[in-house]
Order: structure tokens, then C-alpha cells, then sequence
């Protein structure tokens, strides 16, 4: 029984960071507001190695609508406003010399649709991690079935309760895409 208790612990733990990436992956998708981890994505050559654009500068929002991208180096202005053009979030920088300013476009209706469909995206791949972490717990019970080292009945009531944890995780799932959705779709 204790082999049982211990697959779903780890199940629980690899869950809760597949829960944590999908998190993380919703934060840099923007909803029409100015927020830092836009910038997430970002990476700057400073000096030779590729660095988060947070570690080479201070990262603020005045209002909704502004992200100010100020470096602590006044000669990484044009590095880090290449960086923030290439790296595809759709943001055009104006550098004034001192610091690097974002204004947030407010979101078309097709552009809303689109960031949708990428959040739904982001859900089914967490979804599909949640699934693949529960085969392979159901995969463990089943071996211990077959080293003659745990009964059927106690193998069943442990992959019942595995899909009790997966149905749990998978509410956290839609619960976490049905707040972003609801997040883009805000006019």
C-alpha cells in the first residue's frame, strides 16, 4: 500500500508543475494590459551571452497601457531594443535615449480570437502532460501487479484514486483557461 501511496505523491508533484508551467505560459500570452512578464520571452546578448532582458534591465508599468524597459547600462539601449524586436511578442519599442518604452496596443477582435486559441492550445498540452503522468502511475501499478508484490483489489482502488487526482487537476486546468479567456475577451 505504500507503493501506491508513494506513485500517487509523485504523480501529485509532477501534476502540480505540469499546473506551474501552464501558469507560467499563460502569464507571457498579453490580455490588451501592460504586464512585465510580457517580457519573459526576451533574451539579450550582453557581452557574448544570452541573458533574460530582467537580469540587464528594471522592468516597470506606469499604466495599463506602457511597459518602460530601463537598462543599467545606457549602451545596451540598442541591444536590448534589437531583442525586444526580434523576439516576436508583437511590441514595437521607442527608445528616447534613456530608456525603452512598449506601448499596449488594445486588442483587435481577431487578435483576441487568436491569443484564445493559443491559450486553449497551452491548456491541451498541460492537459496532455496530466494524462501522461497518469498512464504512467496506472503503468507503475500495473508492474507491481506483476511482481506479485500488490493485490488487484488494492491495484484498482489506487488507479481510482490516480483519476480522482487527474480529474482535480484537469477542474485546475479549465478553471486557470476559463480565467485568461475571460481575461482576453474583457474589452
Amino acid at each position: 500500500m505504500t507503493e501506491i501511496k508513494s506513485i500517487i505523491a509523485q504523480s501529485k508533484e509532477k501534476m502540480d508543475k505540469a499546473i506551474f508551467h501552464l501558469d507560467d505560459a499563460l502569464v507571457t500570452i498579453r490580455a490588451g494590459k501592460a504586464n512585465p512578464a510580457i517580457l519573459n520571452p526576451v533574451m539579450v546578448d550582453y557581452y557574448g551571452s544570452m541573458m533574460p532582458i530582467n537580469q540587464v534591465a528594471s522592468i516597470n508599468t506606469p499604466d495599463a497601457k506602457t511597459i518602460i524597459v530601463a537598462p543599467w547600462e545606457k549602451k545596451m539601449l540598442p541591444v536590448i531594443e534589437k531583442a525586444i524586436l526580434t523576439s516576436g511578442i508583437g511590441l514595437t519599442p521607442s527608445n528616447n535615449g534613456e530608456h525603452i518604452r512598449l506601448n499596449i496596443p488594445p486588442l483587435t477582435e481577431d487578435r483576441r480570437k487568436e491569443l484564445v486559441k493559443q491559450v486553449r492550445n497551452e491548456g491541451e498540452n498541460a492537459r496532455v502532460a496530466v494524462r501522461n503522468i497518469r498512464r504512467d502511475a496506472n503503468e507503475a501499478i500495473k508492474k507491481l501487479i506483476k511482481a506479485e508484490s500488490l493485490a488487484e483489489d488494492l491495484a484498482k482502488d489506487g488507479e481510482a484514486e490516480i483519476q480522482k487526482v487527474t480529474d482535480q487537476f484537469s477542474k485546475k486546468i479549465d478553471e486557470l483557461l476559463a480565467l485568461k479567456e475571460k481575461e482576453i475577451m474583457t474589452v
